[in-house]
């Protein structure tokens, strides 16, 4: 009888596994999941579009003059390069002090802190900083870096602009960091307790090999967002018209007046000269590039610790 009741499930569950009945509410999803893929492509085409249309006039007659040449009042004189500088130096910031620290609480928060209360209470503090928006962590480095400590800063500096954003970033590195550890497997890490190997050896030698692909996108991520950031950057003060002398000292530098491209594409846009959004379309191109090349660089590092894991 039992022998029976088990062939006749067997055989409902396989008829029910290969069965041509159309599944409409699938059918439904799915062509809704579809739809919105195509819209969001189609969003990002016809903006994509839209800034090459405005910036290949700029682009064509001034060619690479555009990016080397400085700031200025006239449209036709000005350029990006400080821009190009500025935000060169805060995406520095942001990998010497918000990826070493986010790396670090990731790797304490997975590997060493217990399942308590006050680690959960931490974690989603962590997520919930990950969404405040962009502006709170600007009043924050206005009121803490160029307020209380401007005597250090310098005020309206980049160095506040730089501490500024790797705070902001701070919490994806950490989120997006502890999420790759995560999913590393723990037969892994049981194997090298297996052959005797300390925690710090195993999670040195073994689990961040293999979350270094997905803490790789990470940084990926955080580095698009320092780059884009603008509204921070207008509340601590960046200028579109500074000169520094030759010869500054690299302190004086770090304290001194600063600007990036988000904000020169802010103070241009609204600038209400054709010729201004003409070259603030440019800028947004120049921008683009540089975080197309930047993502090209950590999918290539990524690719490379794949190859190393998968070997």
């Amino acid at each position: 009888m039992a022998l029976v009741d088990v062939e006749t499930t067997r055989a409902a569950v396989t008829a029910n596994l290969f069965q041509k009945r159309r599944d409409l509410r699938g059918a439904v999803f799915q062509a809704v999941l579809l739809l919105t893929l195509l819209m969001s492509v189609a969003i990002l085409i016809v903006l994509l579009t839209s800034i090459v249309t405005d910036a290949w006039p700029t682009l064509q007659d001034r060619g690479t003059d555009f990016v080397t040449q400085g700031l200025a009042a006239k449209p036709e004189d000005a350029g990006v390069w400080q821009g190009v500088l500025g935000s060169f130096v805060i995406m520095l910031f942001v990998i010497l002090l918000a990826f070493p620290v986010g790396l670090a609480a990731a790797i304490y928060l997975e590997e060493y802190a217990r399942d308590s209360r006050f680690t959960r209470l931490v974690n989603v503090n962590i997520r919930n900083l990950a969404g405040v928006p962009s502006v709170v962590y600007g009043l924050l480095g206005l009121a803490i870096f160029v307020n209380t400590l401007g005597n250090v800063t310098g005020g309206d500096s980049i160095l506040a602009a730089g501490l500024t954003i790797a705070i902001l970033v701070l919490p994806i590195v950490i989120i997006t960091s502890a999420e790759a550890i995560r999913a590393v497997p723990t037969a892994l890490r049981e194997a090298g307790y297996g052959l005797g190997a300390t925690q710090w050896e195993v999670i040195r030698g073994h689990v961040l090999p293999y979350a270094a692909p997905g803490i790789l996108t990470g940084t990926v991520l955080s580095l698009a967002r320092a780059l884009g950031e603008a509204a921070p950057l207008i509340l601590i003060g960046a200028d579109t018209f500074y000169r520094l002398a030759e010869g500054t000292p690299l302190l004086d530098r770090l304290q001194g007046p600063f600007t990036a491209l988000p904000y020169i594409v802010f103070d241009w846009s609204r600038n209400p000269s054709k010729e201004f959004r003409e070259i603030a379309a440019a800028a947004i191109f120049v921008m683009l590039v540089v975080l197309l090349a930047a993502n090209a660089a950590a999918i290539l590092l990524r690719n490379h610790y794949e190859k190393r894991r998968s070997a």
